[in-house]
């Protein structure tokens, strides 16, 4: 390797306040290593605190340090590479991860438990002449517009927890509806438990949409009797009931959804299924 130079480098591997940079002693040099040089012993430099004279055991802790750099390059090299070397026990650690994996693994069905609550924790509206309930998530509201008390005849509108109106359910003597022809996507339906009762046909929950031309109206309501797919007429969703009408809609804005799969997505998602929960709960007694 060839005699020691004058100027000795030594790699340092923790903080830098083994060589203070206010003493004047050691410098940084442009590989990231701290040098040494014998001729700055003593001499001040600007804006620097003279120390006072131990510099005995230093010199004596440098120079064993240089005789380690020199016993072998390859210690030298390790040194160099001091973050890099440090890596292996990263993996190290993360070779004990699998055993910390287990924890998260058993975390991966609380989304599950999280979903179960909301499909759950539902509540109950009756309206005022007591015929009417459908049930609906707590954290949602039901406001009611009474149009007439004898016999009642109202609205019940449902909001979110953010306000957004969702749906509305009427009762009443009499409601109106409009019909044309369209081509209809039947997406899903069913019986209605709560109104099985109820005058023919049968009451059914329905999420479709009616096509005419370009224009597509997307709905999720109530009509009597399941809807059909193709060449059929718009349904009014009028359902009887023992004691007059009955009408429920969820409301949509104009073009709710960019397409048919889109559509899908929206009601196996957690707001689909909570209008759909609520539509099924409908009763009438």
């Amino acid at each position: 390797m060839g005699s020691v130079p004058a100027l000795l480098r030594v790699p340092i591997f923790g903080a830098s306040s083994f060589f203070p940079r206010s003493t004047g002693f050691a410098r940084n040099t442009p590989r990231g290593a701290w040098a040494f040089d014998p001729a700055e012993l003593g001499r001040p430099r600007k804006g620097t605190t003279m120390l006072p004279p131990h510099r005995a055991p230093f010199v004596a802790a440098l120079a064993a340090a240089a005789a380690l750099a020199l016993s072998g390059c390859g210690a030298a090299v390790a040194g160099g590479s001091a973050s890099p070397a440090a890596a292996p026990s990263a993996p190290a650690s993360a070779a004990s991860a699998p055993e910390a994996s287990g924890p998260p693994a058993t975390a991966g069905p609380s989304p599950v438990q999280a979903s179960a609550p909301a499909a759950a924790d539902l509540a109950t509206y009756s309206f005022p002449d007591g015929h009417v309930s459908f049930k609906y998530p707590a954290g949602w509201r039901v406001e009611l517009f009474t149009a007439g008390k004898s016999p009642f005849v109202g609205t019940a509108t449902v909001y979110d927890a953010g306000g957004v109106k969702q749906a509305t359910i009427y009762s009443g003597k009499i409601a109106d509806g409009v019909t044309n022809p369209v081509t209809r996507t039947v997406f899903e339906s069913a019986p209605v438990p709560g109104l099985q009762g109820q005058p023919a046909p049968q009451a059914q929950y329905a999420f479709y949409v009616d096509r005419v031309n370009d224009n597509a109206k997307y709905r999720m309501h109530l009509c009597a009797g399941a809807p059909i797919a193709g060449a059929e007429m718009a349904l009014d969703g009028i359902i009887r009931t023992a004691t007059g009408v009955l009408v429920a809609d969820v409301e949509f804005i104009e073009k709710p959804f960019a397409g048919d799969d889109a559509a899908k997505t929206w009601l196996a998602g957690a707001e689909g299924q909570a209008l759909k929960t609520l539509l099924l709960s409908i009763s009438y007694r």
